[in-house]
């Protein structure tokens, strides 16, 4: 049993690892801000599911608030910090790109830093496929080059690795980032693709595609997602691979099912499971788009045991039958 703070809990991801930490009998402390980037209902509805777990305690403040990060730690000492807060959304990202810098860089330096300074024993954050950027080796390997993303997002995102390097070499504080690609599943966030298109299906409304339908993407479900995440913690500081010999306790890992899809191919799918067809607006593709994301995983399977399995008809359907029983559709 592990005490555990988890980041974002109220957010999609960070909801499902913390469900599955306190299933295992982990006591985790959650801390959300609860903003209005999307519905907050949402946010409140996956909250109040966590509320009712035994081991479960909230805080409500905002990573980008040093001092609410600080007054979080202060009573409390965490075996393990679990960071997913963050500003997602890498379309948003071009229109606000404060917001993401504000959240994604100056929050993660806020949290890393109290973690750091009381002394937590492992730092595990939410880093993203968008790293990649430009990158046009297949499949997307830990080794490849990544200094060029394509969003503002994604350079936030990178910018996060840097830092946790830094705190990892300078202080020799055990850090794990992991690299998600596309998660998907019930509990989702309405700006995901998935969502939108089964309520625009579901409305009757057209589905916006993108480079005309033929984006490809490594869908990842997100309840592997989060056992990816709770192999991690689960993990004694003994048992985390060793860094070579003067090197820096920092790991970083693709969390992704390693099969892709064409969105075309997706829609097909959702067609299948909601039983009626879409109408589809073919669009071109638009800036910070990535034309396709594919995650080599074998490094986390060697080092884990465990790589994503659910297959993605499965996973659209089990999302679909959670949208429409939550949304009464």
């Amino acid at each position: 049993m592990k005490n555990i703070l988890v980041t974002g809990c109220a957010g999609f991801i960070g909801f499902h690892v913390s469900r599955r930490l306190l299933e295992a009998g982990h006591r985790v402390a959650g801390f959300d801000n609860l903003n209005s980037y999307y519905d907050e209902g949402l946010k409140e509805a996956r909250l109040a599911r966590l509320r009712e777990r035994d081991g479960f305690t909230f805080v409500k403040g905002d990573i980008a608030h040093a001092a609410s990060v600080n007054e979080l730690f202060k009573p409390r000492s965490f075996d393990c910090v679990v960071h997913l807060a963050a500003q997602p959304g890498v379309r948003h990202s071009l229109e606000e790109p404060q917001l993401y810098i504000q959240s994604n860089v100056l929050g993660f330096t806020n949290v890393i830093e109290a973690a750091h300074r009381r002394g937590t024993g492992h730092f595990v954050f939410a880093s993203s496929s968008s790293v990649y950027g430009a990158n046009t080796k297949i499949p997307f390997s830990e080794t490849d080059n990544v200094d060029h993303p394509i969003s503002v997002y994604g350079a936030t995102k990178k910018a996060d690795e840097l830092l946790a390097y830094a705190y990892a070499h300078l202080y020799r504080f055990p850090v794990t980032g992991l690299r998600f690609f596309t998660v998907y599943g019930p509990w989702g966030r309405p700006d995901m693709a998935l969502f939108k298109f089964c309520r625009a299906i579901l409305d009757g409304t057209p589905i916006p595609a993108f480079n005309q339908g033929r984006m490809v993407r490594d869908f990842t479900y997100v309840e592997d997602a989060a056992e990816c995440v709770a192999r991690v913690v689960e993990c004694s500081r003994a048992e985390l691979p060793p860094a070579e010999a003067g090197a820096a306790p920092y790991r970083i890992y693709n969390v992704g099912s390693s099969h892709t899809i064409e969105i075309v191919e997706l829609v097909k799918l959702l067609e299948h499971a909601i039983g009626r067809p879409a109408q589809v607006e073919w669009l071109p593709s638009q800036p910070g788009d990535v034309p396709r994301t594919f995650a080599d995983n074998q490094n986390f399977f060697a080092t884990f045991g465990y790589r994503p399995s659910t297959p993605i008809a499965e996973g659209v359907n089990r999302f679909v039958a959670w949208f429409r029983e939550f949304y009464k559709k």
